[in-house]
């Protein structure tokens, strides 16, 4: 992938058609703790139809097998200790010459051993959650004591080991205001990346309260006005790339995009924490192209293919065909790939080639994975709206 500096949006030269740039494998929906936002719905033990070793294994070689430039391979849970055979996994991906990372639960499983243990299999990069700003918030967020110091502890170790550190941030609510402070222990800990999770109402999520239009919206630009500090990614909200595009060439963001409430109170105290937002030495890292369906696949622990982890529309199953086969042939798969079938407001929005709405927003609040995108904010001109 080639990136020209100038351009708001990273686009990838590889036919999204033929093969996904990234694939999230759920090896497992085992896991220790109880988050209040869990996609999976985790469960205390490891479920009896879970993909095989054998299987895993033939699922890499599948994803080896389309050649240079192979798919990223994200193994994730429920939390991936769970499974004795992690490392293993790790070492046949990496051999097969893919880029595999680790999305591990913090539990006393993530020992310093385990992290070795992982970068000498060839794990390049591990992802962790800080859903709070200290341990009060943290450790409701994800219904055990003590996670939150774990996880500043394991996060230190992943950055000692040498091995890139991705923290992730589910955005809710009730949890907004804290996004600078977290981000303030984002920066301190040197990470690769964060990534911004907007909450989709799936799984246990569904209890929590997702951010109103207005609201994610002052959070993107918030994100994009601190993407200096961070390289930031923005998680189900695939219009941060309509942002950037808006953002692009303009000089005084604030009179053209003028700061609402909530905006005016993250960058309040993101200014008190960090010094201001005015841009730094650091080139903001722009938005990478990719939507559910689009470059993006989905493997649950028992094979089924989906085209996000948060849109639960099941294309195939590893176990009949390999996913390569599925990404490309899926009706689904294919549906999602063409902006010319979405619906409502992203069927007539001027940025729906490249931004293409939250497939996930959409079928939880609609039951259409091709309808608009309920989080969005923006109003298309042929919508005969008054536009943002």
């Amino acid at each position: 992938m080639t990136l020209t500096t100038a351009h708001p949006i990273r686009e990838l030269h590889q036919d999204v058609e033929a093969r996904p740039f990234i694939v999230i494998w759920e090896v497992t929906r085992a896991c220790q703790l109880a988050c209040r936002h869990c996609r999976a719905t985790a469960i205390p033990h490891r479920d009896p139809l879970e993909l095989t070793t054998e299987e895993g294994r033939a699922l890499l070689d599948d994803l080896a097998a389309v050649g240079a430039p192979r798919p990223m391979v994200v193994l994730t849970g429920g939390d991936p200790f769970e499974r004795p055979d992690l490392v293993e996994l790790v070492r046949h991906g990496t051999e097969r010459g893919l880029h595999v990372a680790v999305s591990p639960s913090v539990t006393p499983r993530l020992t310093r051993d385990a992290l070795v243990e992982l970068r000498d299999a060839g794990a390049k990069a591990v992802s962790l959650s800080l859903d709070g700003s200290d341990a009060a918030s943290h450790d409701g967020f994800r219904g055990i004591p003590g996670v939150f110091d774990a996880t500043v502890d394991a996060a230190r170790t992943v950055r000692e080991l040498g091995i890139r550190l991705q923290i992730n941030t589910t955005v809710t609510a009730d949890n907004v205001t804290e996004l600078p402070d977290v981000l303030a222990r984002v920066v301190l800990a040197d990470v690769s990346l964060w990534s911004v999770f907007f909450l989709v109402p799936t799984g246990r999520g569904q209890h929590l309260t997702a951010l109103s239009p207005g609201a994610t919206e002052e959070v993107l630009h918030w994100l994009h006005d601190v993407g200096h500090l961070v390289p930031v990614k923005a998680t189900e909200a695939p219009h941060f790339r309509r942002i950037a595009l808006q953002r692009a060439g303009l000089d005084d963001l604030d009179r053209r995009f003028p700061l609402g409430p909530l905006r005016t109170v993250l960058r309040a105290r993101t200014d008190e924490l960090m010094g201001g937002v005015s841009p730094g030495p650091r080139r903001p890292r722009p938005p990478l192209d990719v939507n559910a369906g689009r470059g993006f696949a989905f493997v649950d622990h028992h094979g089924e293919v989906y085209p996000s982890g948060f849109l639960p529309l099941s294309a195939g199953s590893v176990r009949q065909a390999p996913l390569t086969e599925i990404y490309r042939s899926s009706p689904l798969m294919r549906s999602l790939r063409d902006p010319s079938l979405l619906r409502g407001r992203c069927g007539v929005c001027d940025f729906a080639s490249v931004c293409g709405g939250s497939r996930s927003h959409a079928y939880a609040t609609s039951g259409d994975p091709l309808g608009e995108d309920p989080s969005c904010l923006h109003q298309p001109p042929a919508s005969g709206a008054t536009s943002d």
